[in-house]
């Protein structure tokens, strides 16, 4: 009785086993991660450059700049890996004590490697907290990229 029960037992489990990681490999639930990019947006005279997720406040990386500036205002958790890159507690900029403005602000000349590399490719190395890695920009984004370094500066990178 027992070689037939343990068997039968056994083929019952395989086949549960087997029910179980076919629904696993079914389309996963969403998870409500929306995924980050790159957008660009005008307020007023300032263009804006942000890589995060689109119409939300979760930014990595927002850079700002008006016509003709030499250099962009860069915030985020993380900031383009360069040399040139001047942070705001460099320059003696005030930093406004209520809302703690500027306290990430830095500063990039907008011809800066890193950038041109950005406009030219589509990858820009950046650096946080998680350490070093690259945002990159698809075919569409890369078109924003290159039309916010048109629109500050000379519409050269």
């Amino acid at each position: 009785m027992f070689k037939f029960a343990i068997p039968a037992v056994a083929a019952l489990g395989l086949i549960a086993v087997a029910a179980g990681s076919q629904a696993d490999n079914a389309d996963p639930a969403p998870t409500g991660v929306a995924p980050m990019g790159w957008y660009l947006s005008h307020e007023g005279p300032m263009a804006k450059l942000a890589y995060g997720v689109a119409n939300s406040d979760q930014l990595a990386l927002m850079m700002t700049c008006e016509p003709g500036q030499a250099q962009a205002a860069v915030y985020g958790d993380v900031q383009p890996a360069s040399p040139r890159l001047l942070k705001a507690s460099m320059d003696g900029a005030a930093i406004d004590p209520l809302s703690g403005g500027l306290g990430d602000e830095a500063r990039i000349p907008l011809g800066d490697p890193a950038l041109r590399k950005l406009a030219e490719s589509g990858k820009l190395a950046v650096e946080g907290e998680a350490g070093h890695f690259e945002l990159t920009a698809d075919g569409d984004e890369r078109r924003l990229v290159r039309a916010f370094f048109a629109y500050c500066g000379t519409g050269k990178v």
